[in-house]
């Protein structure tokens, strides 16, 4: 074997992937492997399981990196989630890890190299794998690699049982895990089922970490798990979070630290205000809806309504007038009536929500709700989808007009040249909800100006730099 090891990262799905990503990444450097996006003996193909279209990204991704000629290895959610059986339907992969291998992932890796059989995992929770079809196979897309650029120097604090993270992104924005797995059992997610149960990270860490990442250039950190209020839950303190808030806040050299995956029902008085009224915290909630009508929701096994949904915004507002708010919900759950569906229409129209995403249910294999009595016809479930996305970009686009003539806080995240410069307000969250684009002179990356909104595209934002103090 070749003293220098080479290896790629290909991160598919959400921030907690990309994070998992980061550490892995560190682990393989420490055991000796170098990251080669233009050579690499193996790709690592760290996949999403979530629901099925993220599947197939995730088998296209692979088929396209075992074109690429290197070894290919499979991990992340759906090599977690089906084992064995994604190894059988995909003899194209060299192996297939769990996350228990991730600890020791240089010397799988090595493994891989050598020609070793690895056995894949047979996960506790069975599901059933498709077989992937001759038509898939010649459908994936050529193999085509992203780069990652140099990697900066250093390594992370310890961060409970995986210690290491490597950057892999020189951007000025950066996740911190909060917590891996969940406790909720919603009808219609799996996540529980491979990620296991909700387990906080020590707040001591996720300082630590966060003091890290201002030293690797990051000035804006995002709080990511399965649900970010759940935290502390298992420390015995239902307070940890908005605890641990001010602490971050107080890091030397952080601008801004926001929060992802919120359950409205979760939010407390106090959680509310800690997230509202902190100087150094985004007031930004990602609230996950899911619906609106009070029988959809517990169907889901979720609770709310319009009003207490309604009275939870106004909450929001009263504290912080320009908070951001996004959410998702699900059109098409199994028995949703018109008059449901009515009611989810409704409520968008009085929320003011900052950004809406629309996703048409389908059944994800092993969930309660893939075996529900009154299952809608795809027609029906696309036909509101429709509707009801076409709502949601005017809503956003109306909300976005609101914000004319109003004062912005702009993380300034890229040159765009000839005097333009993109970056994201504090109600903005990286990459799903829009940005603002500034016009100045020598902006730099990681810089914080206050600017005048003056026009808007959609959700995004035209400002121009605020003249005086």
């Amino acid at each position: 074997m070749s003293s220098r090891r080479t290896a790629s990262l290909i991160t598919l799905g959400c921030a907690r992937n990309e994070v998992d990503s980061e550490e892995l990444a560190a682990r393989l450097e420490a055991a000796g492997w170098q990251l080669d996006d233009d050579d690499p003996d193996v790709v690592v193909v760290n996949t999403c399981g979530f629901i099925e279209s993220a599947k197939k990204d995730s088998i296209d991704t692979l088929l396209a990196a075992a074109d690429s000629g290197a070894k290919v290895v499979a991990a992340g959610c759906m090599a977690e989630r089906y084992g064995g059986q994604l190894a059988d339907a995909l003899p194209e992969a060299s192996a297939v890890l769990s996350f228990d291998d991730y600890t020791d992932i240089g010397e799988r890796l090595d493994d891989v190299v050598a020609g070793k059989p690895l056995v894949p995992h047979n996960p506790r929770d069975r599901r059933t794998l498709l077989p992937i079809s001759p038509v898939e196979r010649a459908a994936a897309p050529k193999a085509n690699i992203p780069g990652h650029g140099d990697l900066p120097d250093g390594v992370a604090p310890a961060s409970g049982p995986r210690p290491l993270r490597r950057r892999l992104d020189s951007g000025p924005v950066a996740s911190i895990k909060l917590a891996s797995g969940c406790d909720r059992r919603c009808t219609f997610c799996a996540i529980p089922a491979f990620r296991g149960a909700y387990v906080s990270r020590d707040p001591a860490e996720l300082v630590g970490e966060a003091a890290w990442l201002v030293e690797q250039g990051v000035r804006e950190i995002v709080l990511v798990s399965e649900n970010s209020t759940s935290y502390g839950k298992d420390l015995g303190d239902l307070r940890a979070l908005e605890k641990l808030l001010p602490s971050l806040a107080a890091v030397e050299g952080l601008q801004r630290v926001r929060v992802n995956y919120l359950q409205p029902a979760e939010v407390r008085p106090g959680l509310l205000t800690a997230i509202a009224g902190t100087e150094g915290i985004a007031p930004y909630f990602d609230l996950s809806f899911q619906h609106a009508s009070g029988g959809v929701l517990r169907r889901m096994r979720r609770f709310g309504d319009p009003r207490r949904f309604l009275d939870l915004l106004a909450q929001i507002r009263a504290e912080a007038p320009e908070a951001g708010v996004r959410s998702n919900f699900i059109v098409g759950f199994p028995g949703e009536t018109e008059e449901e569906f009515g009611e989810l229409v409704g409520f968008l129209e009085e929320a003011r929500l900052d950004v809406i995403g629309i996703f048409g249910y389908s059944d994800e294999e092993g969930t309660e709700a893939a075996s529900m009595a009154g299952k809608l016809d795809q027609d029906v479930v696309d036909q509101r989808v429709t509707a009801l996305s076409e709502l949601a970009e005017e809503l956003s686009a109306q909300r976005a007009e609101e914000r004319i003539g109003t004062e912005v806080e702009v993380l300034i995240e890229e040159d765009l040249g000839d005097g333009g410069y993109e970056g994201r307000a504090a109600h903005q969250g990286p990459e799903v909800d829009g940005s603002v684009t500034v016009q100045g002179i020598g902006l730099v990356p990681g810089q914080i100006v206050r600017a005048v909104v003056v026009d808007a595209e959609g959700v995004d934002l035209i400002a121009r730099i605020k003249a005086g103090p």
